[in-house]
């Protein structure tokens, strides 16, 4: 699931020019014949089309419009690059909404994704579990400095490790999605229905990484924890308590945690697709040899479909399935005080810290979600990563930029994920390709 970008663009991580806001963003649908591409494997030439808001006009004419086929070619040429059966771009800024469908949602196929196509969300779904530890938070129903024992007994070092800490990365934990084990079982039984208790257990069957609270490290076991944390001191499942806490107020009509029972995404969705066996997706190993990475570019070779695999082993971690246009919603809400109430949208906020301390230019973590800074501006975002799908959705509150983008292939044949190596060109698009002024900065959060 996401998480462990690793040296694969950790958590989307990249110096960037300051962001600034999109301008109108108004183009007509192209064809193929507009731009021109070859087929990957058996699927069809990656065909994009390209929807904005209609009415809207440009804040200033002095303002230089982003170059929407030049970004359109782009997400076109990056799909294609990467081999990527389908992808789709949102991008949403007080100008406009713009939105680019590329490829198929499944090999062999014509249908395009779009906006409301369902697709794994992986470990977006963190930032959800995360809300609602906050949500209890205010509520005063837990406090974020409570051992994780007082809710869940056989943590080793339970009796040290904090809700904070679990929240933040800072547990020292062993992650479970790093143990072999777990990919050969996916691999082996891909429709397996996991319980937390199993996943816990594999976990605890290593040495913990450091001490709690000394040192950040990805982690998958913080979430499953919290995970159940949330159904013991909420007193209802986890799925019911995303939908009447989250989902629902929200109107994400689209999105859902599924049943532990259940390996369906709901129509319409998106078929996800992985080179190899599911360990490439979960920790980064082994790398592709040269001769797979030749089939696969020669058309001989076809990436595995992991549709199917049934993501109870990821649950509070990445469990969810969404749509973009529910996604946008999300990390809108969000990162803006709508999901928490003023003092605990403070505390979300200053939650981000360094993850390497020597680094002072690297990504910032908090409870539950990521942070850069370039110039004046920041940026909330959070990552996906499972077998079959990649995604990231973030907000750039000083711009009102919004934008979300999902790809059906996890990683490239040369290991870099996909949604994240096409996101860092749809900024470098929007923001530097095509600048306009910045805007001023945001008025401290009340």
């Amino acid at each position: 699931m996401q998480g462990q970008l690793r040296s694969r663009l950790k958590h989307g991580r990249r110096q960037i020019a300051s962001f600034v806001a999109g301008a109108v963003l108004m183009i007509a649908p192209c064809s193929a014949e507009q731009i021109p591409s070859t087929p990957i494997s058996t699927a069809p030439a990656p065909v994009a089309s390209a929807t904005a808001s209609a009415g809207v006009r440009a804040s200033s004419s002095a303002l230089k419009p982003i170059d929407q086929l030049s970004l359109q070619s782009m997400v076109i040429t990056t799909v294609k690059e990467l081999l990527v059966p389908g992808a789709v771009v949102l991008l949403r800024t007080p100008q406009g909404e713009f939105t680019v469908n590329c490829g198929t949602t499944q090999l062999g196929t014509t249908t395009p994704p779009r906006a409301d196509t369902h697709f794994r969300i992986a470990s977006n779904t963190k930032t959800m579990t995360a809300a609602i530890i906050m949500q209890l938070a205010q509520e005063d129903k837990l406090s974020l400095g409570d051992p994780v024992s007082k809710y869940v007994s056989g943590v080793p070092n339970g009796d040290k490790i904090t809700i904070a800490e679990l929240l933040e990365m800072r547990s020292g934990l062993y992650n479970y999605t790093d143990a072999p084990e777990l990919s050969a079982s996916l691999d082996r039984e891909p429709t397996k229905l996991w319980t937390p208790g199993e996943l816990l257990d594999m976990a605890f069957k290593h040495p913990v990484n450091a001490p709690p609270g000394t040192a950040f490290q990805y982690d998958n076991t913080n979430y499953t924890l919290l995970g159940l944390v949330v159904e013991k001191v909420d007193g209802r499942p986890l799925s019911k308590a995303m939908q009447d806490r989250l989902f629902g107020p929200l109107g994400m009509t689209s999105t859902m945690l599924p049943a532990s029972t259940s390996n369906v995404i709901p129509k319409p969705f998106s078929h996800g697709y992985l080179y190899g066996s599911s360990s490439v997706a979960l920790s980064g190993t082994p790398p592709y040899s040269p001769e797979v990475q030749a089939a696969a570019r020669a058309g001989t070779l076809l990436p595995k479909d992991y549709t199917d695999e049934n993501h109870s082993f990821a649950a509070a971690a990445g469990g969810v399935t969404s749509t973009a246009g529910d996604l946008a919603t999300w990390i809108r809400a969000l990162s803006t005080g709508r999901v928490l109430k003023a003092e605990y949208q403070r505390r979300w906020l200053n939650s981000v810290q360094l993850e390497d301390p020597n680094n002072p230019e690297g990504t910032r973590y908090g409870y539950g979600i990521a942070q850069m800074h370039w110039g004046p501006n920041s940026y909330y975002y959070h990552g996906g990563e499972t077998p079959g799908y990649n995604s990231f959705i973030g907000y750039d509150p000083t711009n009102q930029v919004t934008l979300v983008v999902w790809t059906n292939l996890t990683v490239s044949l040369d290991q870099t994920l996909t949604a994240n190596a096409l996101m860092l060109k749809v900024l470098d698009q929007i923001y530097v390709v095509s600048p306009i002024p910045p805007s001023p900065a945001p008025t401290a959060t009340p």
